[in-house]
């Protein structure tokens, strides 16, 4: 992570233990599935201890959240993680929003790395090392762990990266959490990373900030990720760096807009005389656009630093996957035929809140008449098809609805023609393998078949 963000743990930490207010919701199974995106594209996103209030994460746009950190002693024993209110409520928060939650262990820590090659060095730190995190893991309800060894240097210490790394990731995965790990974005510590890691992590979070000019610039953090690619590492295992902050001084994003809102709008701005550089929603939506072609999905550094508003960046990343925050343009329009060739209708062509989505036979009507919007609607009469309380369970039923923008609206043509709701991960329905006039609409895990095929207008 960049560099000043531990400098300024022990002045902010006590700030943090005092402002922060701890969650009451009851603790969900880790195993719970993460919030789901299309393609499982990854929207990650680092909670500090020290900043920030897990009361304004807005965890509906986000699959994963890492905080950060936890700091390893030599011997593989960890330090006290500081805030553990915060991160108990980080985890209930997340859970109860199908959100995953790992630690990211390490971090800057004011560029001194000698815990970790002491502690990876030899076989039993390594193990006391995995040991304690697993317990860590357990204690707080965690969905994996995120490594943050800033930064292994090639020769030895990479291939004491690899042991412990593959050490860990067994330890994880066996268990069914996660393990990622952040790693930088150029230069000579790439190397410290060997590519044997590649098998043992879900993913890396690569760090492509703190460097190009202007400051993580769109073809300077499109050549970090395929720097990693070109080394071998699948597309789907890289996800792309975005900072929620300037160089060369640092000023959050939210600071920035503050001063000026149409600074959401610029990559860099003059601040006391200085420029200052950054990535604003236009960048982070044309680099979310490059990943969801490229890559496995975006991370930001970091949550606290972001606006909650129109001008959120967690919101452009999450609208440029989803397809939402644009106006639906006159699209292709007709009937939507499924199983049987029976037509999506909605019943009795009543257009109040509420109203059943059916199949019936097809007769031209309004009521089967359908808009294929841009944003991933489905729009008829003027109004939505829309899963029913934003619910994601088997059966939860398919309504009319007023047109709001949000994930239950949202529908993804996928290769084989089914529409998947990624808001949920689960397919448009036809309740029990119906063609029958009445049958309702529902959302069901994903099979392809049938009663999961649909034929939009041509």
């Amino acid at each position: 992570m960049p560099r000043p963000h531990l400098r300024r743990r022990l002045a902010a930490g006590a700030l943090a233990l005092a402002t922060t207010t701890a969650a009451t919701l009851t603790l969900t199974p880790a195993a719970a599935e993460a919030a789901v995106l299309p393609n499982n594209f990854k929207s990650v996103g680092y909670m500090p201890s020290w900043s920030g209030n897990v009361n304004t994460v807005q965890y509906g746009k986000l699959t994963h959240i890492n905080y950060a950190f936890v700091l390893p002693n030599g011997d593989g024993s960890l330090r006290p993680v500081e805030n553990p209110a915060k991160l108990s409520s980080l985890v209930s928060l997340g859970h109860a929003n199908n959100v995953k939650v790992s630690i990211a262990v390490g971090g800057w820590n004011d560029g001194d790395d000698s815990a970790f090659e002491a502690l990876a060095a030899n076989s039993g730190s390594r193990s006391a090392f995995v040991n304690n995190l697993i317990t860590f893991v357990n204690q707080y309800n965690l969905d994996g762990v995120d490594m943050d060894w800033e930064y292994p240097d090639p020769g030895a210490s990479a291939n004491n990266y690899t042991l412990l790394m593959q050490q860990l990731g067994s330890a994880l995965h066996s268990r069914g959490k996660l393990l990622t790990a952040a790693v930088v974005s150029e230069g000579y510590h790439v190397d410290g990373v060997p590519t044997a890691v590649f098998g043992s992590v879900d993913w890396l979070n690569i760090m492509a900030y703190d460097g190009g000019s202007p400051h993580a610039n769109y073809d300077w953090s499109i050549a970090s990720v395929n720097r990693w690619k070109s080394r071998g590492l699948p597309a789907a295992k890289a996800v792309l760096g975005v900072p929620f902050y300037s160089r060369p001084g640092y000023y959050t994003y939210s600071a920035l807009v503050g001063m000026d809102p149409a600074n959401a709008n610029r990559d860099c701005t003059t601040v006391g005389g200085a420029q200052q550089c950054y990535n604003g929603v236009p960048t982070v939506k044309r680099k979310t656009q490059w990943a969801m072609a490229n890559a496995g999905g975006m991370m930001n550094w970091e949550l606290s630093q972001d606006t909650t508003g129109s001008t959120s960046l967690v919101s452009a990343i999450y609208d440029t996957v989803t397809g939402g925050g644009n106006p639906p343009p006159s699209g292709r329009t007709g009937p939507i035929t499924g199983i049987g060739g029976a037509c999506v209708d909605v019943a009795a062509a009543s257009t109040a809140n509420g109203t059943a989505i059916q199949l019936y036979g097809c007769n031209g009507t309004t009521a089967q008449s359908w808009t294929v919007g841009g944003d991933g609607t489905l729009r008829a009469l003027g109004k939505c098809l829309d899963v029913t309380s934003a619910g994601t369970a088997n059966g939860t039923k398919i309504q009319l609805w007023d047109c709001n923008g949000t994930g239950a609206q949202v529908w993804q043509a996928q290769s084989n023609g089914t529409l998947r709701n990624p808001a949920s991960g689960r397919c448009l329905d036809a309740t029990g393998n119906s063609s029958a006039n009445g049958t309702r609409l529902q959302i069901w895990d994903c099979f392809g078949g049938a009663n999961q095929v649909w034929r939009l207008p041509a």
